[in-house]
């Protein structure tokens, strides 16, 4: 079965995007060679990506969805936008359609975000492992990663690495109910 993964930064008071969904604030932390905080080993390891109508919209705004091509991108959203090349869209049944993707045969599933997806996956125990890079940044507002989450989960924590520039990545994995 394959893992779904969130992988995403987050500030240090736990906000993905700016009140307006914009992630320009995470611009003075690029992904380079020397720091990519385990992105290319982690892209390496999936072949899904999950995300939610906002976050596809903002990366499309941007002209950034090219570096997802060899990855099939399922957009969960009110809205569809019409299948293109890698890029398909889940408007009904999110959660079946997320469980019948793990049993898929491949590599793992990158959840991507937003916060409203993340929280849905969570409350309906879909996420398996939580690698997320705390930014330090205080942003005050915006888009909450985990926005009122409807269930408590426990994690355990597996790994963390800190950067030079302040960043933190953290690898959480679901603890097992006993």
């Amino acid at each position: 079965m394959k893992k779904i993964i969130l992988y995403i930064a987050a500030s240090l008071d736990g906000r993905i995007a700016e009140p307006d969904g914009g992630i320009e604030w995470l611009s003075e932390f690029p992904i380079t060679e020397e720091m990519n905080y385990g992105y290319k080993e982690f892209m390496d390891s999936i072949d899904t990506i999950i995300m939610g109508g906002r976050s596809w919209r903002e990366l499309s705004n941007m002209d950034a969805m090219g570096a997802y091509a060899d990855k099939t991108v399922y957009v969960v959203s009110h809205h569809d936008w019409g299948e293109k090349e890698n890029i398909k869209f889940i408007t009904e049944n999110v959660i079946e359609h997320i469980d019948d993707l793990r049993n898929e045969s491949g590599k793992n599933i990158w959840l991507f975000g937003g916060g409203e997806l993340v929280s849905m996956l969570l409350a309906a125990d879909l996420v398996d492992e939580m690698q997320i890079a705390y930014i330090p940044v205080i942003l005050g507002k915006g888009v909450s990663l985990f926005p009122e989450q409807p269930k408590e989960s426990k994690w355990k924590l597996q790994d963390s690495t800190s950067y030079k520039n302040g960043v933190l990545k953290t690898t959480y994995i679901k603890k097992l109910a006993r």
